[in-house]
């Protein structure tokens, strides 16, 4: 067993029916240089399952402590099943953008199953008049709980079943794979209340920890060295409440332009031309009836260090994108 970090439980704690704490991602694929020219669902599924051992996330499920009073456990999910996970759906005809954003849209807007290890995979068939991209082509959805990955650890679970070469083989396990018995609720109440009694002796720790940063800040912003933050968001189109549905679509950027942009900075990188990109965005499509933000809309990017409390999912690292993608977010 292992706890869920503070952060990472809060995303559990912040689920409802209207907002799902779940990250979704499109990949699409050209399948014509693969044996035959094409590629079986069947295949996937065995490839994917031969590589579940670089992701402890992917047979994680996780365990609540009866009415919350302490953070959720990881366990190795005893009644995994790679077929729950991996699912397979294919386009009508014409199988044109505008159908395939429709499913990707009412895909994103279901929420996990939070008994179940907290990530699905859709393979998509069907794309066969899609601008840029050749016909039999398939796309990979992703939904995976921001409680159990971030965008590093993200990338690393992509690489995982991703290779760099067509017949790699992926890396020995370390150990065979063991599922765990899923805790009773009494053992989980007396795990909070160990806990809940060390508690006091842990916040103590940390105000004395922080005390010298919280002095430091102080004194920064009495020098105005530096700007609190802001105490008013802008009005946009997408103020207001919030519905378990969502919208879905996206553009085509060339890496070699973004190459190219990126070089007219020292230092840049092509993600920071993806920040920028985005964060420019809001202000041209606010709503007619509201103001145009005065300051940039930027996304904040989280940080996977360990030092965050975020858990590292594998032990390999993404390579760079080589080949024009489809950039696409989804709204949770």
């Amino acid at each position: 067993m292992q706890q869920l970090s503070g952060m990472d439980s809060s995303f559990i704690y912040a689920e409802t029916p209207r907002a799902h704490m779940a990250g979704s991602g499109v990949s699409i694929y050209d399948p014509s240089t693969a044996p035959d020219g094409r590629v079986t669902f069947k295949g996937i599924l065995e490839h994917i399952e031969r590589r579940l051992h670089e992701a402890r996330m992917f047979r994680q499920r996780l365990v609540r402590v009866p009415f919350d009073l302490d953070h959720p456990y990881w366990i190795e999910d005893p009644d995994f099943d790679l077929e729950f996970h991996v699912r397979h759906i294919a386009l009508p005809k014409p199988g044109d953008w505008r159908q395939f954003c429709i499913q990707v849209a009412r895909l994103i807007s279901r929420p996990l199953d939070l008994d179940r290890p907290l990530w699905e995979f859709y393979v998509v068939e069907g794309l066969d008049h899609v601008e840029g991209v050749p016909e039999g082509s398939f796309a990979l959805v992703t939904k995976v709980h921001h409680a159990a990955i971030d965008g590093m650890s993200g990338m690393e679970m992509t690489s995982a079943i991703h290779d760099d070469t067509p017949n790699a083989e992926p890396p020995a396990a370390d150990a065979p794979w063991q599922p765990e018995r899923i805790p009773s609720d009494a053992e989980l109440l007396a795990r909070a209340s160990f806990n809940l009694a060390l508690r006091p002796m842990q916040a103590s720790r940390l105000m004395t920890q922080a005390m010298p940063q919280f002095s430091r800040m102080q004194e920064q912003l009495m020098r105005r060295s530096i700007k609190p933050p802001p105490t008013t968001i802008p009005r946009t189109r997408w103020s207001g409440s919030v519905t378990a549905h969502r919208v879905f679509d996206a553009i085509r950027l060339e890496l070699d332009e973004l190459r190219q942009i990126k070089a007219t900075v020292p230092g840049a990188t092509v993600n920071d031309v993806v920040l920028t990109t985005v964060g420019g965005g809001p202000p041209a499509i606010s709503c007619p009836a509201c103001s145009p933000p005065s300051a940039p809309m930027s996304p904040i990017p989280a940080s996977g260090s360990p030092s965050c409390g975020r858990r590292r999912t594998s032990r390999r690292s993404s390579p760079a994108p080589s080949a024009p993608a489809r950039c696409s977010t989804s709204p949770t």
